[in-house]
């Protein structure tokens, strides 16, 4: 019987090993070429981080619209015409883990409240559930603390809201998504709300916002302009095509 038992116990240690997906690389030991190219892959695709250059902070939340997140880090991440780096664009959480797109896309932040380095820009996004965001004191005391290094804070769509509840931006114009400025109003009274119905996007000071979604490429190369050029905008549209959507009809 207790013969038997080894047995037993040895299967399934062995099952249990062979049923792992990749093995670890033993300290001392040279990876094996699978393990070596996804290295490669991955150093091919990662940007360094270059604290010489402007940093551009992307907060991310679970249930965050990616568009909005995606378009950002599609500005802010072409290189010049010369293929330079010209920002460290870095994404931000409450917490290291990955945290789940209103589309359903798995991220994970490159950095968390705690050790999120310094930042030029902070640019906010939205969530079709802002309750949570709003009361999330983590959250709100990050973007004050930010807002003291920074030298743009820029929000999209119900982002706004964030802003509004972190009082940053009391006196200043904002707007937020189309058909959400009145109920931003009397939440937050002290900032300028703008007409949504009208106004796309509004720059006032340090901070800028735009009406979300698609709109966020907006409020990016309206910065990306500041921080840099009009010629590397204009690159940065071609770069993306923007001329072509502008005429898709045709």
């Amino acid at each position: 019987m207790r013969k038997l038992m080894i047995i037993v116990l040895a299967t399934i240690i062995v099952g249990c090993n062979t049923n792992s997906s990749e093995p670890e690389t033993i300290q001392g030991t040279s990876p094996t070429p699978q393990q070596q190219n996804q290295k490669d892959g991955l150093a091919k695709h990662l940007k360094p981080f270059k604290p010489e250059l402007p940093t551009i902070g992307l907060l991310m939340f679970d249930g965050v619209l990616q568009g909005e997140v995606i378009a950002t880090s599609d500005v802010f991440g072409k290189p010049s015409r010369d293929f330079e780096q010209l920002f460290n664009v870095i994404t931000i959480a409450e917490a290291k883990a990955a945290i789940t797109t209103e589309e359903g896309i798995h991220l994970v932040p490159d950095y968390t409240f705690d050790n999120c380095p310094k930042l030029t820009a902070l640019f906010i996004p939205s969530g079709y559930d802002m309750h949570t965001q709003v009361r999330n004191v983590k959250m709100i005391d990050f973007i004050k603390k930010k807002n003291e290094e920074t030298q743009y804070i820029v929000s999209n769509c119900a982002g706004a809201q964030l802003i509004g509840a972190s009082g940053i931006a009391d006196g200043h114009k904002i707007v937020t998504y189309i058909g959400g400025g009145r109920e931003l109003q009397k939440q937050y009274p002290n900032l300028k709300v703008q007409d949504d119905s009208l106004v796309t996007f509004v720059e006032d000071g340090k901070f800028s916002s735009s009406n979300g979604n698609l709109t966020s490429y907006i409020s990016a190369l309206n910065l990306v302009e500041k921080m840099t050029s009009t010629a590397h905008r204009e690159f940065v549209e071609e770069y993306l095509y923007i001329d072509r959507l502008r005429n898709w009809k045709k």
